[in-house]
C-alpha cells in the first residue's frame, strides 16, 4: 500500500460518512432504512477499485463498532452491528469489493463512454445492489424471525432508490475517469 492508497481509503470513507448526514427513509414494513451510505458501495468500488474500496468500508465498519455515530441517522455501535441493519452494514465490505472487481473488468481506458456507463451501471447492480441484499436479507430474516420471502417483498421497496443510486455512481465515477484517470491505477 501506498500513501495514495491510504489517503484515498481515509477520504471516501469520510465521503461515505458524510453521506450518511442524509436522512435516513424508514419504511413500516421493513426495519432497514434507506440511506444514502449504501451508494458509497457502488463510488467507492467504481472510483478507487476493490481493495481501496472494500478497506475504506472495514474503515468504516470499526469505526462503527468502537462506537463513533457514523451511520446514517447518528449510530454507531456494536448493537448496530448485532441488530437487524448489521448485515447490510458487514455486507457493505464485500459489496464494494465485487463493485470495484467488476468495474475494474469492465471499464478501460479508451474504451467508447457507453461501454463505460454501461460497465459502472453493471458494477453498481451486481455488486451496490444484488451481493448487498444477497448478505442483507438473510441476516435480517436470522435477527427479526421473519420469513426470508417476506423480508425478500419487502426489499422491493427498496429497489427503485437502489437503482437511482447506482445511475448516480454511474454519472460519477463516469467523470472521475474522465476529469482524473490516474485515479485507476489499480492498487
Amino acid at each position: 500500500m501506498t500513501t495514495r492508497d491510504l489517503v484515498l481509503i481515509a477520504l471516501f470513507t469520510a465521503i461515505i460518512v458524510v453521506l450518511g448526514l442524509i436522512p435516513p427513509v424508514t419504511l413500516a414494513f421493513i426495519p432497514v432504512p434507506i440511506t444514502a451510505q449504501s451508494m458509497g458501495v457502488m463510488l467507492a468500488g467504481c472510483i478507487i477499485g476493490a481493495k481501496r474500496g472494500a478497506l475504506a468500508y472495514v474503515l468504516l465498519v470499526l469505526l462503527v463498532a468502537i462506537g463513533l455515530p457514523v451511520l446514517s441517522g447518528g449510530r454507531g455501535g456494536l448493537a448496530i452491528i448485532q441488530g437487524p441493519t448489521g448485515g447490510f452494514v458487514l455486507g457493505w465490505i464485500v459489496a464494494t469489493f465485487v463493485t470495484g472487481l467488476i468495474a475494474e473488468r469492465l471499464v478501460k481506458e479508451g474504451q467508447s463512454e457507453v461501454r463505460q456507463f454501461a460497465g459502472f451501471f453493471i458494477a453498481s447492480v451486481i455488486g451496490g445492489i444484488g451481493v448487498l441484499y444477497a448478505i442483507g436479507m438473510p441476516w435480517v430474516t436470522a435477527v427479526t424471525g421473519t420469513p426470508l420471502s417476506a423480508v425478500a417483498t419487502g426489499s422491493l421497496a427498496f429497489i427503485p432508490g437502489d437503482i437511482v443510486k447506482a445511475v448516480i455512481a454511474t454519472l460519477a465515477a463516469r467523470a472521475v475517469l474522465a476529469g482524473y484517470p490516474l485515479l485507476h491505477a489499480r492498487a
